[in-house]
Protein backbone atom coordinates (compact mmCIF):
# COMPACT_ATOMS: atom_id res chain seq x y z
CA UNK A 1 0.00 0.00 0.00
CA UNK A 2 1.58 3.68 -1.04
CA UNK A 3 1.38 6.48 0.82
CA UNK A 4 -0.73 9.78 0.39
CA UNK A 5 1.85 13.29 0.17
CA UNK A 6 0.48 13.82 3.94
CA UNK A 7 1.97 10.70 5.11
CA UNK A 8 4.87 11.36 3.41
CA UNK A 9 6.23 14.20 4.66
CA UNK A 10 5.24 13.00 8.13
CA UNK A 11 7.06 9.73 7.61
CA UNK A 12 10.53 12.07 6.53
CA UNK A 13 10.04 14.31 9.41
CA UNK A 14 10.26 11.48 11.66
CA UNK A 15 12.58 9.01 10.37
CA UNK A 16 10.97 6.27 8.91
CA UNK A 17 10.18 4.80 6.14
CA UNK A 18 6.34 4.27 6.20
CA UNK A 19 3.49 5.60 8.86
CA UNK A 20 0.22 4.91 8.68
CA UNK A 21 -2.87 6.85 9.73
CA UNK A 22 -3.17 6.51 13.46
CA UNK A 23 0.23 6.09 14.44
CA UNK A 24 1.78 8.53 16.91
CA UNK A 25 5.13 10.03 15.80
CA UNK A 26 7.68 12.81 16.87
CA UNK A 27 8.75 14.64 14.22
CA UNK A 28 10.78 17.77 13.55
CA UNK A 29 9.12 20.81 12.40
CA UNK A 30 10.79 23.40 9.98
CA UNK A 31 8.72 26.40 10.73
CA UNK A 32 7.01 27.31 14.32
CA UNK A 33 4.99 30.60 14.23
CA UNK A 34 3.11 32.32 16.79
CA UNK A 35 0.65 35.39 16.81
CA UNK A 36 0.64 38.63 19.35
CA UNK A 37 -2.76 36.66 20.83
CA UNK A 38 -0.89 32.48 21.14
CA UNK A 39 2.76 33.56 21.07
CA UNK A 40 2.44 35.42 24.43
CA UNK A 41 1.25 31.99 25.81
CA UNK A 42 3.72 30.05 24.37
CA UNK A 43 6.44 32.52 25.49
CA UNK A 44 5.38 31.77 29.01
CA UNK A 45 5.59 27.94 28.52
CA UNK A 46 8.92 28.15 27.20
CA UNK A 47 10.41 29.82 29.81
CA UNK A 48 8.49 27.33 32.61
CA UNK A 49 10.56 24.30 31.48
CA UNK A 50 13.79 25.95 31.83
CA UNK A 51 14.47 26.29 28.38
CA UNK A 52 17.95 29.07 27.64
CA UNK A 53 17.59 29.20 23.48
CA UNK A 54 14.70 28.46 20.68
CA UNK A 55 15.91 25.35 18.72
CA UNK A 56 16.87 27.67 15.27
CA UNK A 57 16.54 31.58 15.79
CA UNK A 58 15.21 31.28 11.85
CA UNK A 59 13.00 28.61 11.94
CA UNK A 60 10.78 30.41 14.97
CA UNK A 61 8.60 32.94 13.51
CA UNK A 62 6.60 35.53 15.12
CA UNK A 63 3.77 38.12 13.28
CA UNK A 64 1.99 40.70 15.81
CA UNK A 65 -1.17 40.79 13.36
CA UNK A 66 -4.59 40.00 15.32
CA UNK A 67 -4.43 43.18 17.52
CA UNK A 68 -2.16 45.15 15.36
CA UNK A 69 -1.75 48.50 15.54
CA UNK A 70 -2.48 47.88 18.95
CA UNK A 71 -6.07 48.75 19.65
CA UNK A 72 -5.71 49.17 23.25
CA UNK A 73 -2.85 48.29 26.26
CA UNK A 74 -3.15 45.07 26.69
CA UNK A 75 -2.81 44.24 23.26
CA UNK A 76 0.06 47.02 23.56
CA UNK A 77 1.54 44.54 26.17
CA UNK A 78 0.73 41.26 23.98
CA UNK A 79 3.55 42.74 21.41
CA UNK A 80 6.03 43.80 23.64
CA UNK A 81 6.17 40.42 25.10
CA UNK A 82 6.56 39.46 21.39
CA UNK A 83 9.28 41.64 20.92
CA UNK A 84 11.26 41.59 23.69
CA UNK A 85 11.26 37.81 23.42
CA UNK A 86 12.54 38.17 19.70
CA UNK A 87 15.54 40.63 20.75
CA UNK A 88 16.22 38.22 23.79
CA UNK A 89 16.33 35.03 21.22
CA UNK A 90 17.78 37.23 17.95
CA UNK A 91 14.71 35.84 15.93
CA UNK A 92 15.20 36.64 12.80
CA UNK A 93 12.11 36.75 11.40
CA UNK A 94 9.67 38.76 13.82
CA UNK A 95 7.95 41.64 11.75
CA UNK A 96 7.04 44.47 13.54
CA UNK A 97 4.44 47.08 12.34
CA UNK A 98 5.48 48.21 8.60
CA UNK A 99 7.53 45.13 7.90
CA UNK A 100 4.14 42.72 9.36
CA UNK A 101 1.29 41.54 7.32
CA UNK A 102 -1.66 38.91 8.23
CA UNK A 103 0.44 35.74 9.36
CA UNK A 104 -0.35 33.46 6.62
CA UNK A 105 0.14 35.50 3.39
CA UNK A 106 3.20 36.85 5.01
CA UNK A 107 5.28 33.42 4.91
CA UNK A 108 4.65 32.21 1.74
CA UNK A 109 5.19 35.31 0.17
CA UNK A 110 8.20 35.84 2.11
CA UNK A 111 9.63 32.35 1.29
CA UNK A 112 9.46 31.10 4.63
CA UNK A 113 7.32 28.16 3.90
CA UNK A 114 8.13 25.70 1.25
CA UNK A 115 6.90 22.54 -0.31
CA UNK A 116 7.64 19.09 1.50
CA UNK A 117 8.09 21.50 5.04
CA UNK A 118 6.33 20.52 7.88
CA UNK A 119 4.73 23.68 9.80
CA UNK A 120 2.96 24.19 13.41
CA UNK A 121 1.67 27.34 14.08
CA UNK A 122 -0.60 28.24 17.56
CA UNK A 123 -3.49 29.56 14.84
CA UNK A 124 -5.94 27.36 13.21
CA UNK A 125 -5.77 28.64 10.38
CA UNK A 126 -1.96 27.82 9.50
CA UNK A 127 -3.22 24.70 7.32
CA UNK A 128 -2.69 27.66 4.42
CA UNK A 129 0.25 26.63 3.87
CA UNK A 130 -1.14 22.74 2.08
CA UNK A 131 -1.20 24.71 -0.41
CA UNK A 132 2.71 24.97 -1.52
CA UNK A 133 2.59 21.04 -0.79
CA UNK A 134 3.77 21.04 3.06
CA UNK A 135 1.99 19.16 5.76
CA UNK A 136 0.86 22.51 8.00
CA UNK A 137 -1.18 23.00 11.09
CA UNK A 138 -3.26 24.53 13.82
CA UNK A 139 -1.39 23.84 17.64
CA UNK A 140 -1.89 24.93 21.19
CA UNK A 141 0.07 27.33 22.35
CA UNK A 142 1.65 24.96 25.38
CA UNK A 143 2.83 22.56 21.96
CA UNK A 144 3.93 25.83 20.03
CA UNK A 145 6.09 26.53 23.63
CA UNK A 146 7.54 22.94 23.77
CA UNK A 147 8.38 22.92 20.02
CA UNK A 148 10.33 26.73 19.96
CA UNK A 149 12.31 25.11 22.55
CA UNK A 150 12.67 21.16 20.56
CA UNK A 151 12.41 21.31 17.30
CA UNK A 152 9.67 18.45 17.42
CA UNK A 153 6.45 18.32 17.97
CA UNK A 154 4.29 14.68 18.38
CA UNK A 155 1.15 13.87 15.81
CA UNK A 156 -0.97 10.92 15.25
CA UNK A 157 -0.86 10.04 11.26
CA UNK A 158 -4.14 11.74 10.08
CA UNK A 159 -6.24 9.49 7.43
CA UNK A 160 -6.68 11.29 4.29
CA UNK A 161 -9.78 12.30 2.31
CA UNK A 162 -9.31 13.04 -1.58
CA UNK A 163 -11.44 15.62 -3.23
CA UNK A 164 -11.69 15.94 -7.06
CA UNK A 165 -12.96 19.32 -8.87
CA UNK A 166 -13.62 18.78 -12.56
CA UNK A 167 -14.87 21.21 -15.47
CA UNK A 168 -14.57 24.72 -15.72
CA UNK A 169 -15.40 27.22 -13.33
CA UNK A 170 -18.49 29.50 -13.65
CA UNK A 171 -18.01 33.41 -13.56
CA UNK A 172 -17.25 34.68 -10.37
CA UNK A 173 -16.74 31.60 -9.09
CA UNK A 174 -12.94 31.05 -6.93
CA UNK A 175 -11.19 29.24 -5.10
CA UNK A 176 -13.25 29.99 -2.11
CA UNK A 177 -16.45 28.69 -3.79
CA UNK A 178 -15.04 25.55 -4.21
CA UNK A 179 -14.25 25.48 -0.34
CA UNK A 180 -17.42 26.70 1.16
CA UNK A 181 -19.19 24.45 -1.39
CA UNK A 182 -16.86 21.14 -0.07
CA UNK A 183 -17.73 22.51 3.41
CA UNK A 184 -21.91 23.04 2.66
CA UNK A 185 -21.61 19.67 1.54
CA UNK A 186 -19.84 17.82 4.27
CA UNK A 187 -20.27 19.95 7.27
CA UNK A 188 -18.02 21.25 9.98
CA UNK A 189 -16.93 17.98 11.15
CA UNK A 190 -17.02 16.32 7.48
CA UNK A 191 -13.07 15.72 7.93
CA UNK A 192 -12.47 16.13 11.55
CA UNK A 193 -8.86 15.31 12.03
CA UNK A 194 -8.03 13.98 8.55
CA UNK A 195 -5.69 15.34 6.18
CA UNK A 196 -8.15 17.24 2.71
CA UNK A 197 -6.36 16.52 -0.24
CA UNK A 198 -7.02 18.66 -3.25
CA UNK A 199 -6.84 17.82 -6.65
CA UNK A 200 -8.26 17.25 -10.29
CA UNK A 201 -8.26 19.18 -13.58
CA UNK A 202 -9.99 22.07 -11.78
CA UNK A 203 -7.65 22.21 -9.03
CA UNK A 204 -4.43 21.89 -11.69
CA UNK A 205 -5.32 24.93 -13.51
CA UNK A 206 -6.07 27.12 -9.98
CA UNK A 207 -3.74 29.62 -8.99
CA UNK A 208 -1.96 29.06 -5.94
CA UNK A 209 -3.76 31.88 -4.49
CA UNK A 210 -6.84 30.76 -5.02
CA UNK A 211 -5.27 27.01 -3.41
CA UNK A 212 -3.89 29.12 -0.22
CA UNK A 213 -7.96 30.12 0.30
CA UNK A 214 -8.88 26.31 -0.12
CA UNK A 215 -6.20 24.82 2.15
CA UNK A 216 -6.55 27.81 4.74
CA UNK A 217 -10.29 27.15 5.17
CA UNK A 218 -10.04 23.20 5.90
CA UNK A 219 -9.92 23.70 9.11
CA UNK A 220 -13.61 24.84 8.99
CA UNK A 221 -14.53 21.21 8.08
CA UNK A 222 -12.60 19.90 11.25
CA UNK A 223 -9.75 19.05 8.97
CA UNK A 224 -5.86 18.56 10.64
CA UNK A 225 -4.62 20.12 7.32
CA UNK A 226 -5.34 20.66 3.86
CA UNK A 227 -2.80 20.15 0.88
CA UNK A 228 -2.25 20.24 -2.42
CA UNK A 229 0.73 18.53 -4.95
CA UNK A 230 3.40 20.69 -5.38
CA UNK A 231 3.06 21.27 -9.75
CA UNK A 232 4.50 23.59 -11.78
CA UNK A 233 2.24 26.52 -10.79
CA UNK A 234 3.82 25.97 -7.12
CA UNK A 235 7.13 25.82 -8.09
CA UNK A 236 6.71 28.93 -10.27
CA UNK A 237 5.39 30.71 -7.22
CA UNK A 238 8.00 28.73 -4.07
CA UNK A 239 11.08 29.39 -6.70
CA UNK A 240 10.94 33.68 -7.00
CA UNK A 241 10.64 33.38 -3.31
CA UNK A 242 11.78 30.23 -1.40
CA UNK A 243 15.09 31.14 0.92
CA UNK A 244 15.79 27.61 1.20
CA UNK A 245 16.03 24.09 -0.85
CA UNK A 246 12.56 21.55 -0.37
CA UNK A 247 11.51 18.67 -1.53
CA UNK A 248 8.35 17.66 -3.60
CA UNK A 249 6.07 15.00 -2.47
CA UNK A 250 2.77 13.52 -4.69
CA UNK A 251 0.62 10.67 -2.96
CA UNK A 252 0.96 6.87 -4.66
CA UNK A 253 -1.35 5.67 -7.08
CA UNK A 254 -2.58 3.52 -4.41
CA UNK A 255 -2.42 5.55 -1.60
CA UNK A 256 -5.50 4.72 0.83
CA UNK A 257 -7.79 7.19 1.59
CA UNK A 258 -11.01 7.08 4.19
CA UNK A 259 -13.31 8.59 1.19
CA UNK A 260 -12.95 9.88 -2.24
CA UNK A 261 -15.46 13.06 -3.36
CA UNK A 262 -15.80 14.08 -6.91
CA UNK A 263 -17.25 17.65 -7.28
CA UNK A 264 -18.35 18.96 -11.30
CA UNK A 265 -18.01 22.62 -10.85
CA UNK A 266 -20.43 23.57 -13.70
CA UNK A 267 -22.96 22.51 -10.72
CA UNK A 268 -21.40 25.67 -8.21
CA UNK A 269 -22.20 28.98 -8.13
CA UNK A 270 -20.67 31.78 -6.08
CA UNK A 271 -21.48 30.50 -2.83
CA UNK A 272 -22.72 32.64 1.05
CA UNK A 273 -22.62 31.01 4.47
CA UNK A 274 -25.04 31.98 6.38
CA UNK A 275 -24.79 32.35 9.88
CA UNK A 276 -23.84 30.90 12.03
CA UNK A 277 -21.48 28.18 10.36
CA UNK A 278 -19.19 28.27 7.30
CA UNK A 279 -21.04 25.55 6.41
CA UNK A 280 -24.64 27.03 6.20
CA UNK A 281 -23.68 27.70 2.15
CA UNK A 282 -26.00 28.47 -0.30
CA UNK A 283 -25.46 29.56 -3.83
CA UNK A 284 -25.67 33.52 -4.97
CA UNK A 285 -29.45 32.18 -6.49
CA UNK A 286 -30.78 31.11 -3.78
CA UNK A 287 -30.06 34.24 -1.03
CA UNK A 288 -33.01 36.24 -1.31
CA UNK A 289 -32.69 39.76 -0.06
CA UNK A 290 -30.18 40.16 2.69
CA UNK A 291 -29.31 43.63 3.66
CA UNK A 292 -25.89 44.54 5.10
CA UNK A 293 -24.28 46.95 7.11
CA UNK A 294 -20.82 46.61 6.19
CA UNK A 295 -18.73 44.64 3.86
CA UNK A 296 -14.92 43.32 4.57
CA UNK A 297 -12.26 42.33 1.78
CA UNK A 298 -9.26 40.95 3.12
CA UNK A 299 -7.70 38.36 5.81
CA UNK A 300 -5.57 35.87 5.61
CA UNK A 301 -8.36 33.70 3.43
CA UNK A 302 -8.83 36.68 1.05
CA UNK A 303 -6.55 39.47 1.60
CA UNK A 304 -4.30 38.75 -1.49
CA UNK A 305 -3.90 41.05 -4.51
CA UNK A 306 -6.31 38.81 -6.59
CA UNK A 307 -8.93 39.02 -4.23
CA UNK A 308 -8.19 42.67 -4.45
CA UNK A 309 -8.02 43.37 -8.03
CA UNK A 310 -11.60 41.07 -8.58
CA UNK A 311 -13.17 43.37 -5.97
CA UNK A 312 -11.65 46.42 -7.86
CA UNK A 313 -13.20 45.15 -11.22
CA UNK A 314 -16.30 45.08 -9.49
CA UNK A 315 -16.51 48.02 -7.68
CA UNK A 316 -14.73 50.42 -10.22
CA UNK A 317 -16.93 53.83 -11.13
CA UNK A 318 -19.32 52.86 -8.23
CA UNK A 319 -19.84 54.26 -5.05
CA UNK A 320 -20.80 52.25 -1.71
CA UNK A 321 -24.53 51.95 -0.59
CA UNK A 322 -25.59 54.89 1.43
CA UNK A 323 -25.35 53.18 4.90
CA UNK A 324 -22.97 50.81 4.08
CA UNK A 325 -19.11 50.62 5.37
CA UNK A 326 -16.70 49.10 2.73
CA UNK A 327 -13.49 48.08 4.61
CA UNK A 328 -10.32 46.76 2.66
CA UNK A 329 -7.18 45.38 4.39
CA UNK A 330 -4.54 44.39 2.22
CA UNK A 331 -3.04 41.01 3.67
CA UNK A 332 0.57 42.24 3.43
CA UNK A 333 2.68 45.46 3.06
CA UNK A 334 3.93 44.06 -0.66
CA UNK A 335 0.20 43.95 -1.35
CA UNK A 336 -0.88 47.14 -0.57
CA UNK A 337 2.01 48.48 -2.22
CA UNK A 338 1.27 46.78 -5.29
CA UNK A 339 -1.96 47.78 -4.54
CA UNK A 340 -1.30 51.39 -4.88
CA UNK A 341 0.74 50.45 -8.08
CA UNK A 342 -2.03 49.21 -9.83
CA UNK A 343 -4.34 52.04 -8.81
CA UNK A 344 -6.84 49.95 -6.83
CA UNK A 345 -6.70 51.94 -3.81
CA UNK A 346 -7.88 54.98 -5.67
CA UNK A 347 -10.61 52.56 -6.91
CA UNK A 348 -11.63 51.51 -3.40
CA UNK A 349 -11.63 55.32 -2.11
CA UNK A 350 -13.17 56.91 -4.88
CA UNK A 351 -15.99 54.15 -4.11
CA UNK A 352 -16.24 55.57 -0.74
CA UNK A 353 -14.55 52.91 0.87
CA UNK A 354 -11.71 52.68 3.81
CA UNK A 355 -8.54 51.51 3.15
CA UNK A 356 -6.44 49.68 6.33
CA UNK A 357 -2.87 48.83 7.00
CA UNK A 358 -2.50 45.09 7.34
CA UNK A 359 -4.61 43.50 10.04
CA UNK A 360 -6.39 40.77 11.05
CA UNK A 361 -8.89 43.42 13.39
CA UNK A 362 -12.42 42.46 12.11
CA UNK A 363 -11.91 38.77 11.14
CA UNK A 364 -11.90 37.82 15.38
CA UNK A 365 -13.95 40.79 16.61
CA UNK A 366 -10.76 42.35 17.49
CA UNK A 367 -11.05 46.08 16.22
CA UNK A 368 -11.42 47.99 12.85
CA UNK A 369 -14.67 46.83 12.35
CA UNK A 370 -16.43 45.55 14.82
CA UNK A 371 -20.50 44.90 14.52
CA UNK A 372 -23.16 46.28 16.84
CA UNK A 373 -25.92 44.20 17.81
CA UNK A 374 -28.02 43.68 14.79
CA UNK A 375 -25.78 45.00 12.48
CA UNK A 376 -25.17 42.19 9.15
CA UNK A 377 -21.70 41.90 7.79
CA UNK A 378 -20.58 40.25 5.01
CA UNK A 379 -16.71 39.33 4.69
CA UNK A 380 -14.12 37.42 2.89
CA UNK A 381 -12.80 35.89 6.42
CA UNK A 382 -12.89 32.51 7.24
CA UNK A 383 -15.46 32.39 10.14
CA UNK A 384 -18.81 33.51 10.97
CA UNK A 385 -19.84 31.93 14.34
CA UNK A 386 -21.74 33.99 17.07
CA UNK A 387 -20.00 36.90 18.11
CA UNK A 388 -17.06 36.26 15.34
CA UNK A 389 -17.34 40.57 14.32
CA UNK A 390 -18.64 41.84 17.92
CA UNK A 391 -22.36 41.61 19.05
CA UNK A 392 -23.46 38.02 19.80
CA UNK A 393 -26.59 39.29 18.46
CA UNK A 394 -24.68 40.11 14.71
CA UNK A 395 -24.43 38.56 12.02
CA UNK A 396 -21.68 37.84 9.55
CA UNK A 397 -21.99 36.22 5.86
CA UNK A 398 -19.16 34.96 4.51
CA UNK A 399 -18.21 35.00 0.25
CA UNK A 400 -15.79 35.54 -2.18
CA UNK A 401 -14.39 39.10 -2.95
CA UNK A 402 -16.46 39.86 -5.86
CA UNK A 403 -19.42 39.14 -3.87
CA UNK A 404 -18.52 40.93 -1.38
CA UNK A 405 -17.80 44.23 -3.30
CA UNK A 406 -21.19 44.13 -5.30
CA UNK A 407 -22.97 43.63 -2.07
CA UNK A 408 -21.37 46.78 -0.39
CA UNK A 409 -22.88 48.84 -3.74
CA UNK A 410 -25.88 47.10 -3.83
CA UNK A 411 -26.70 47.33 -0.05
CA UNK A 412 -27.61 44.13 0.31
CA UNK A 413 -26.21 40.37 -0.49
CA UNK A 414 -25.69 39.92 -4.43
CA UNK A 415 -24.31 39.39 -7.32
CA UNK A 416 -22.42 41.27 -9.44
CA UNK A 417 -24.43 40.56 -11.89
CA UNK A 418 -26.72 42.38 -10.61
CA UNK A 419 -25.20 45.99 -11.11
Amino acid sequence: MGMTITEKILAAHCGQDKVSPGDLIMAKIDIALGNDITAPIAIKEFKSIGAAKVFDKERVVLVPDHFTPNKDIQSAEQVCTLRNFSREQDITNYFEIGRMGVEHALLPEQGLVVPGDVIIGADSHTCTYGALGAFSTGVGSTDLGAAMATGETWFKVPESIKFIFTGKLNKWVTGKDLILYTIGKIGVDGALYKAMEFCGETIDNLSIEARMTMANMAIEAGGKNGIFKADDITLEYVNARAKRPYKVYESDPDAHYAQVYEFDCKDIEPQVAFPHLPSNCRSISDVGNVTIDQSVIGSCTNGRISDLREAAEVIKGRKVAKGVRLIVIPATQEIYKQAMKEGLLDIFIDAEAAVSTPTCGPCLGGHMGILAAGERAIATTNRNFVGRMGSPKSEVYLSNPAIAAASAVLGRIGSPDEL
